[in-house]
């Protein structure tokens, strides 16, 4: 049987495949972008970096990671340091396109204009998340046990509200949240914010 597990060092290779295989609208993103490496450095292993005691991981009894919830729980302060000490690295890697030509350019054009206050929902809900497990766990509880893991973490520390965006075309994402009691929020086009009061 899988379990859940606090993050360790090591895990990060795991968690940049399952970010990337499940990066596009819930299925694999392989080779929709020049470079694959781009989704986790945004979307996953900053968190890991920033704050690895709210990473939490579902280890299969193979002992691989196929799952994992990671969490800012301090968005405000975590979009300053994304903005000043993590992105900044990959500068010369990934130049900030002029303007956006492919998905590839929109996704590094959020990653640079990332900063505290660009999105509203830290105010009422300051800690955000990402969460995504392989297929082979999905429809199986493992998400709502990650939620219920990080929620309970979150509340020994005090955090008053939890934050997520996800993208308007992952249905399943969409009705997986409202069943776990998230409540949607005004959101731009494209996306869906949920909130949930803690």
């Amino acid at each position: 049987m899988p379990r859940i597990r606090p993050f360790r060092p090591g895990d990060e290779p795991a968690l940049a495949d399952i970010c990337l295989r499940t990066a596009d609208e819930g299925v694999d993103a392989t080779g929709l972008f020049e470079d694959d490496e781009i989704w986790a450095q945004i979307f996953v292993l900053p968190y890991a970096a920033r704050h690895p005691d709210l990473a939490f991981v579902v280890e299969t009894d193979d002992g691989r990671v196929a799952g994992y919830v990671v969490c800012a729980p301090d968005t405000r302060e975590f979009e300053v340091w994304f903005a000043t000490e993590w992105w900044p690295r990959f500068a010369e890697r990934w130049p900030r396109p002029d303007e956006e030509r492919s998905r590839q350019d929109g996704t590094l054009r959020y990653a640079y204009g990332r900063h505290a206050g660009a999105e509203p929902y830290g105010d009422a809900y300051p800690a955000h998340l990402h969460i995504d497990l392989l297929p082979e766990l999905q429809g199986q509880g493992w998400g709502r046990r990650l939620i219920d893991t990080l929620v309970a973490a979150l509340r020994e520390r005090g955090v008053t509200g939890l934050h997520l965006v996800a993208s308007s075309g992952n249905t399943g994402a969409l009705a997986f949240y409202t069943r776990l009691g998230f409540t949607a929020l005004p959101s731009h086009e494209g996306v869906q914010a949920f909130g949930m009061a803690l």
